[in-house]
Order: C-alpha cells, then structure tokens, then sequence
C-alpha cells in the first residue's frame, strides 16, 4: 500500500512531482476537458485540463482501511456557485448544496484513513466560502497554518491524527 493519499487530487497541480510513486491520485472524475481560458492557454484562447486519478471514488465515502495511510493531502473542491462552462468549476470541482456535509464527511473520512499520528494537509481557498465556516465542521484543531495567493485567499492548515480513538 502506498503511504498518501491525495483523494481530490485535479489535475495534481499542487505536486511538484506529478507521478510520485508513494500517492494514491483519487478523484470523483476522470476526464480531459477543454475550457476558454485567454490569460494562460493555448494561442486559440483554450486550456485543456487533464484529470486522471490513479482511482475514481468519492472523498465523503473513502474505500481504504482505517489507519491505511501516513499522509493525506485534502484539497476538496471549493465552488459552490460556478456556471456550466466555468473553467474554474472545470479545475477545481463543485461543491452540492450540501457542501457543509459533504466538507464535514470528507474531513472524518481523511482522518479515519491517516494512522494515528498521521498527518493531514489541508488545502482551502476562501473566495466563496469563509475558512472560519468550514473550520466549525473539523472536529480536531489545526497545529498550525499559512495564508498563500495573490490575494491571500488561500489556506494551508496541518493537523496530526490524535493517538486515541476519536468519537
């Protein structure tokens, strides 16, 4: 078994090293999707984006062992309001209606597969959602964070898998 888990992995465009042996690549889509995009794309006025998970599953519902994994990185979709063409929502994923639930499940379920002591990374940009809403859904607290992004926007928290059994 490999030793991290990347369950909303995208296009891994986090990943310095896109084909790293030791992650499982998950994702709920496995597609090549070409969006109009004029600032970075092609001479055409396109980008193609390329999501292609080492496996298909969904965050909130993980088909791992407890304990399976030293590390995961979470970066779960972060739209909640995205037209049908948006190449955001293309990238990045949306969230249901239900996103608190589905945030909240998918948090447990990255915390039920991490051995204790493991580490969690997460990964949240804030432009449509507060940080400060999706926090009251974690049921542990961070050890610690930084802020990235032209404007800030972005949130990287740690958080390391109590010891004990958690309720």
């Amino acid at each position: 078994m490999k030793a991290i888990l990347d369950p909303c992995c995208g296009t891994r465009m986090m990943w310095h090293d896109r084909a790293n042996p030791d992650v499982v690549f998950a994702d709920c889509r496995s597609e090549t999707l070409t969006v109009t995009d004029r600032s970075h794309g092609n001479a055409d006025g396109t980008r193609t984006l390329q999501i292609e998970p080492d496996t298909i599953l969904d965050f909130r519902n993980l088909p791992f062992a407890d304990g399976a994994f030293k590390l995961v990185a979470f970066d779960p979709p972060h739209l909640v309001r995205a037209g049908p063409k948006s190449w955001l929502a293309a990238k990045y994923g949306k969230l249901s209606e239900n996103w608190r639930d589905d945030i909240r499940q998918g948090f447990n379920e990255c915390l039920r597969v991490l051995e204790p002591e493991g580490i969690l990374v997460f990964k949240w940009n804030e432009t449509q959602i507060k940080i400060g809403e999706v926090m009251e859904l974690v049921s542990i607290p961070p050890l610690f964070g930084h802020l990235s992004g032209r404007k800030g926007l972005t949130h990287w928290m740690v958080f390391m898998k109590p010891r004990e059994v958690m309720a």
